[in-house]
Formats: C-alpha cells, structure tokens, sequence
C-alpha cells in the first residue's frame, strides 16, 4: 500500500484555473493543492475536496494564474515617477534622468524605491520581475525581504555609475553578489551591460566571459530606437544586434530588451540564437522608440516576454495593462485583428518571462512539481460580465484592481488586496518625503 499523501498546507478553489501550459486551457471546477511551497495536486473540485489540507480557500469568481513575470525594470526608478515626461529617450535620458541620477541615487534611494516598486508590483499580481539598477545588492536585500522573487542584473556601462566607479568594479561586485547568491531560492543575478551605446567591444567581451563562466543570463537594452541602430552603422559598420553576434552575445542567455527595429537579418540572428526578446510597449509608445513586430517574432519561433521598464518612462509598473498594450498593439502593427491572441497575451506575460530568465522549470505555469507562484483576480465585477471567455476578460476588460490575492512559493504576499508583509502607509510616507526633496530641487 501506498502511504497517504502528507495533508496539503493549503487548498484553492477558484471558478477557474488557467495553467498557461498546456496552452489555450481554462479548467472549471478544479482545485489547486499547496504543500511545502510547491504545486503538489492539480484537479478536478470533488477530487480536491477528498484531500486532507491544513486550509481550504474557495475563490468564487475568481481566476487562478501563475504569478506574472514583468521581464523589464528598474525598480528604484519609481521615485523618479514623473519627473521628466514627455520627452524623447536621448533627451530624456541625458538632459533629465542621469543628472537626477548622478545627485540621488544612493544606498538609501534604491532602498526606498525599490520596496516601493515590489509593493506596486505585488498588488498588481506579479509574483518574479527582472531589475536592472544601481547598487544591485541593496536591491537583492530588498527582495530577499519582501517574499518576491527577482532577478537582479549588475548595470555595466563605461563610465562612472552610483556604487561602481568603472566597469570592472561593477562587473567584480556582480561576481561577488552571484557566488552570494547563487543558492538563494527566489534570487537569480545577471549581467546588465546598459546598451550597445554605452558599452565597448572590450567590456561587451569580459561580460560575454563572465556570463559564460557563470552560466548567467544578459540583460540589455538593444535596438531601443532607430537611432541607436543608425549610430551604430556609422560607428561600426554593422547593426547592434550584429555587433553583439560578432561578440559572442547572442543565445538562450540574452534577453534582448526593447527591439522595437527588426531587419531580416536581425530576425534570423535572433531565431538562430534562440536569444529572447523583452516587448515594453508602454515606455517605447510613450517615448516614441518605435514598435516591436511581436507577431513576427512569435510565429519565426523567437521567445518574447513582456516588461513594464522603469516607473519614470511608463509610467506605471502595471504589467496586466502593459500586457493589454501589447496584445492590442501586436495586432495594429501586424495588420491582423488575430495576431497575440489573449491566451498568449497571457503565455508571454508568465511562461514567456521564466523562460527568458531560465526559471520556466520553476516557474510561468500551473502545473504539480512547480513553485506555487499564483495570483487570484477577481472576475465577479459588474465590468467583467458577461463571461465567455475568462483569459479574454483578464486581458481586454480587466484592470489591476481586481487582482485579490498573490503567492510566491506558497507564501501570501497579498490578502485581499492588502500587503502582508509591507506598511503601505508607511511606504506612501516615504515616496511622499522623497518627491519634496527631488522636486524641491528639480528644475
């Protein structure tokens, strides 16, 4: 005989379950067993309710999905919210953001905007986000606190940056962090060379030697905009994404964020490499950048995840609407009202994002064996009525406020809609006391 099976630690009934894989599936009147942080029973209601469990939740109403993935950020930016709109990303960059960086950012600034970032996310149903920011170790300490899980890309770029001073003290410290946190459970570091115009062959090249070593990923702005790429034909004869190839960059490591410019060259290097693309539709709407052709790239087979980027270029870190951009976006610039279809509107918002982060054996989907990263959005609003299709009303009709609750292996970080491990009113504070000091000075 078979020993029985230890008691669940929790039981979740929802009305309906989207694993995400197998993909296209809605499972109604199925339950989802939790033990020991882990996916352990996935099935049909009179099943589940036969299983010893420590807690049973019925969700009414409700759609249980995997935790979404936002695969692009920089988390402490979200004190700079607003500060300098409406600009193009040159402008906006050298004018605004990196003088306001050289005179903020500190330990202290990551700190506040980074738990003020995880708490924005959590409450809008993402349970992993990829981060690319200054003082990275303060960022991981953040995370490590909040429950959420992340992965945290060392910036490298050639000039002085807050916390490193060259690009071989940045790239030392991320060493250091790596072997720190290599067996962390929720935490993954990866090298985050900024973007092909701010980083030389050579530091392009100890990167690529670091990461190969390491087996870690790269993260990267490439292909931002069509200048970018047309400065980098003047500078160097070739396109960025094929200077990067020439370097040894590309592959299943690379996590090409932006590409809003995608040549047939560039397309096969991409296919070839199996590298995956980073979509950020919001920012790149909002700063003019250009669009990427997301349906081209699904169906030549290249994986594509999305990401919110930073607070200061979107400027929200609402990866539910920025999924909605996509899918709505992906079908304009493809012609097609049939292109991203809403069920891999949701794939690329979770599977697609593990995947790009090497985490999709770990995360991305609902299936036994799996962390349980899972979110509850609440579908019982007079908005979301009628339903025929619950993925179709998360994606098209549904915003963040109906996300309910949120767990990261098997641990709540949301209960209906409140934080349990954050002082909201106390982060609100302190975003607020920050403001007046950055606009008491900001021209």
């Amino acid at each position: 005989m078979t020993p029985p099976a230890a008691p669940l630690d929790l039981l979740l009934l929802p009305t309906w379950l989207v694993p995400v894989e197998p993909a296209g599936v809605v499972l109604k009147a199925h339950g989802l067993g939790i033990r020991d942080g882990r996916i352990a029973f996935i099935g049909p209601r009179a099943q589940a309710l036969k299983l010893a469990a420590h807690e049973v939740r019925e969700l009414p109403g409700m759609l249980l999905s995997p935790g979404l993935v936002n695969a692009h950020g920089h988390a402490a930016m979200s004190l700079f919210r607003g500060l300098a709109d409406d600009l193009p990303l040159m402008t906006w960059l050298e004018k605004h953001i990196w003088p306001a960086e050289a005179k903020w950012v500190d330990e202290a600034f990551v700190r506040d905007g980074t738990d003020l970032a995880i708490a924005e996310q959590i409450k809008g149903g993402i349970s992993c986000f990829a981060d690319m920011y200054f003082f990275p170790k303060v960022a991981s300490e953040r995370v490590h606190n909040s429950g959420l899980r992340a992965q945290i890309a060392i910036p490298i770029l050639d000039f002085p940056t807050p916390g490193a001073a060259t690009a071989d003290e940045a790239l030392r410290q991320g060493i250091e962090l790596f072997g720190d946190l290599k067996h962390h459970p929720r935490i993954k570091i990866a090298f985050g060379p900024h973007a092909p115009y701010t980083v030389s062959d050579a530091n392009l090249e100890k990167v690529r030697v670091i990461a190969e070593e390491l087996d870690a990923a790269i993260h990267m702005h490439v292909h931002e905009t069509a200048f970018e790429v047309q400065q980098s034909v003047e500078q160097y004869g070739e396109r960025p994404l094929a200077r990067l190839a020439r370097l040894g960059l590309l592959g299943p490591r690379l996590q090409a964020v932006h590409m809003t410019q995608i040549s047939e060259e560039d397309l096969a290097l991409l296919v070839e490499s199996n590298s995956s693309v980073i979509h950020c539709p919001e920012s790149n709407l909002k700063l003019a950048s250009g669009f990427c052709p997301v349906e081209r790239l699904w169906q030549a087979g290249v994986n594509v995840a999305v990401g919110t980027d930073g607070a200061a270029s979107n400027n929200d870190l609402d990866l539910l609407g920025e999924t909605r951009t996509a899918a709505l976006l992906a079908k304009a610039v493809a012609g097609s009202a049939s292109a991203l279809d809403a069920h891999r509107a949701l794939r690329m918002a979770t599977l697609n994002g593990a995947r790009a982060m090497g985490l999709e054996a770990e995360i991305g989907s609902l299936e036994v064996g799996k962390a349980a990263d899972i979110v509850a959005f609440d579908l019982s609003g007079l908005a979301q009525q009628p339903i025929y299709d619950p993925v179709s009303q998360l994606i098209y009709a549904t915003g963040r406020d109906c996300v309910k609750h949120l767990w990261v292996g098997g641990k709540q970080l949301l209960d209906d809609r409140q934080l349990t491990r954050m002082d909201e009113p106390q982060l609100n504070a302190t975003a607020v006391a920050w403001g007046r000091c950055i606009s008491g000075h900001h021209e």
